[in-house]
């Protein structure tokens, strides 16, 4: 990592690390207790995100699409993840998908979820996926960087700026994590527990 990283104010996580392998398998140990409900739990994590954003600003969308092939995307119209450019001029996204959650992870007063289980972090949902997908809208550019069971396969790769901001999750859940749900049902009544954000639910599972 770039020296200037280690200099950057730590909020959320600690710009210094951009992977933590311990805390990734800790967490694929111990994923009943950390992701209790399977993939509801996961799609929550990812969706405090984006009502996080909505929050800031007054109000906030997000579209949550169910697959066939069982993987799920969260998109929202948020400011992107923070991305910052090196002492080289390189873009450094803050490693949310890879590092433990400063507020969440370990946190004994963390904040609950609406399926009342804790809020620990987007790198819960990354670990316990096969494959995890993350497309960074920002201001200043646009990126999308896959990672394998929580760790970063390819670097940020530039995508063409298509004029929007926000950010796209898309992953697939590793097994064992039960159960297999949610229904559009289960999700939007969950998702109403945060009054600044419009849930819309794509389910292509039963086309």
């Amino acid at each position: 990592m770039d020296r200037s990283t280690a200099v950057w104010r730590n909020t959320t996580h600690d710009w210094a690390r951009s992977v933590d392998v311990d805390h990734l398998a800790r967490i694929r140990e111990d994923r009943a207790a950390i992701a209790p409900g399977g993939l509801l739990h996961l799609l929550l994590e990812v969706m405090a995100y984006a009502a996080d954003e909505a929050g800031c600003v007054g109000g906030g969308r997000c579209t949550v699409t169910l697959y066939t092939d069982g993987s799920v995307s969260v998109a929202d119209e948020g400011r992107g993840t923070d991305t910052r450019f090196d002492d080289h001029g390189r873009p450094v996204k803050k490693p949310v998908m890879a590092t433990k959650d400063l507020r969440f992870f370990d946190h004994p007063d963390a904040q609950l979820l609406p399926d009342g289980h804790p809020r620990r972090g987007m790198s819960v949902v990354a670990a316990l996926s096969a494959w995890l997908v993350h497309t960074n809208r920002r201001a200043g550019g646009a990126w999308v960087q896959r990672y394998e069971h929580g760790v970063p396969v390819t670097g940020l790769t530039p995508v063409a700026d298509d004029g929007t901001t926000g950010t796209t999750v898309h992953f697939s859940p590793a097994g064992p994590l039960p159960p297999q749900g949610p229904t559009p049902g289960e999700l939007a009544a969950l998702a109403a527990a945060w009054p600044h954000l419009a849930v819309g639910i794509d389910d292509r599972r039963a086309r």
